[in-house]
């Protein structure tokens, strides 16, 4: 259900946005955020009932939804390709 340490490697390297990133920048925030979202997605489907998970899932969508907000603040493009990139908003 949670990401695995390889996995948000892989994603933090693909989204960061400098050299120096280590997995701080909004952009690369987003990846793994939306990563645990759609396992946790998945995790509700098959437990419909997880009040835990599905308070969990709800503070991480908001969290996603206020670094894309401050993404699209600061720089459209930025906040463009990074939606593309991901999927979101079809």
């Amino acid at each position: 259900m949670s990401v695995t340490k390889e996995k948000k490697a892989e994603l933090i390297s693909s989204f960061k946005t400098t050299e120096k990133d280590n997995g701080g920048s909004a952009a690369s925030q987003v990846a793994v955020l939306t990563e645990r979202i759609r396992n946790l997605t998945e995790h509700m489907k098959a437990n419909p009932k997880d009040e835990h998970s599905k308070r969990g899932l709800l503070f991480m969508v908001n969290r996603r939804k206020k670094l894309l907000a401050y993404i699209k603040k600061n720089s459209t493009e930025e906040y463009e390709a990074l939606i593309k990139k991901l999927g979101l908003r079809k």
